[in-house]
């Protein structure tokens, strides 16, 4: 049966053998799950040669296994001027690599408000994207650049700061972390049908159906206090209604890819891959 999510892991999952290991094994790994998703995770540095990157290409093709990309955590849309070349060179290689690597999708977190309003930040964050974008563009890599939602309210990333990325920027669409939007409020909200159903309203609006059907989607469990996240949690140990959000996406037509970043994330994953098969079955 051809599902209309891919479903995965960020990052290896924790039972893939020692050897060979790394993103090969991942990979290969995944496919033996029955899983068809990864988003290798970059997220210190880009430490990766070309001829790895074919390696990895080749094997995702092989294994059916679609990969994105999460880019170094050091990056910072709103950083000083003397401070942003630096994260634009991180987020140019994760694109450049990912692309070699036959990644379609660079995730990436988009920084902070450093205590300032979000209208004031997307103001520099934008134009700064839209240059990252024009480059990819020139340099003919079709990646699309994912600015993940973020789960404490200091942190540039709200759903509506990454819908107004998109819509200022071609080639720019959200990765909606559910766990991270649940958490990010602090109080438990950002957690009911109505919520959910919201979510997915202002991407259509904003965005169009398009970004619906092509979504790529974060899930695990969370704990938050009230500055938003503290560390993701087991599906089944956490308070996120995670079958609600699979009956509105089912709702809206959406499809795309789902990867798990739970403390066991491939059990998560085939658990919520199974539900998924079995919803639309």
């Amino acid at each position: 049966m051809s599902l209309s999510f891919r479903f995965g892991t960020v990052g290896s999952p924790k039972s893939t053998p020692k050897r060979p290991g790394g993103s090969p094994g991942a990979i290969v790994h995944l496919n033996s799950l029955g899983l068809n998703a990864l988003e290798l995770a970059w997220v210190r540095s880009v430490r990766v040669s070309e001829a790895s990157c074919e390696k990895i290409r080749l094997l995702g093709i092989e294994n059916d296994v679609a990969l994105s990309v999460h880019a170094p955590y050091y990056i910072n849309l709103n950083a000083t001027e003397e401070e942003w070349p630096k994260s634009r060179k991180r987020l140019m290689d994760a694109c450049h690599f990912g692309n070699l690597a036959g990644a379609t999708d660079i995730i990436f977190h988009p920084g902070s408000y450093f205590k300032q309003p979000a209208e004031v930040v997307l103001k520099k964050a934008i134009p700064r994207l839209k240059g990252v974008a024009d480059e990819l563009k020139a340099n003919n890599n079709p990646v699309t650049l994912r600015p993940e939602t973020m789960g404490k309210s200091a942190m540039l990333g709200s759903l509506e700061d990454t819908i107004e990325m998109g819509r200022a920027v071609p080639g720019v669409l959200p990765c909606v972390d559910i766990a991270h939007l649940h958490a990010r409020p602090g109080d438990g909200t950002v957690n009911t049908t109505e919520e959910f159903t919201e979510i997915l309203t202002k991407i259509r609006d904003g965005l169009g159906q398009s970004a619906l059907e092509r979504m790529h989607i974060h899930i695990s469990g969370i704990e938050y206090g009230p500055k938003g996240e503290k560390n993701h949690l087991m599906l089944d140990e956490s308070d996120l209604r995670y079958q609600d959000f699979l009956n509105v996406l089912e709702t809206f037509g959406c499809a795309g890819r789902m990867v798990c970043e739970s403390p066991i994330m491939e059990d998560d994953s085939q658990m919520l891959r199974d539900k998924w098969a079995a919803k639309t079955a």
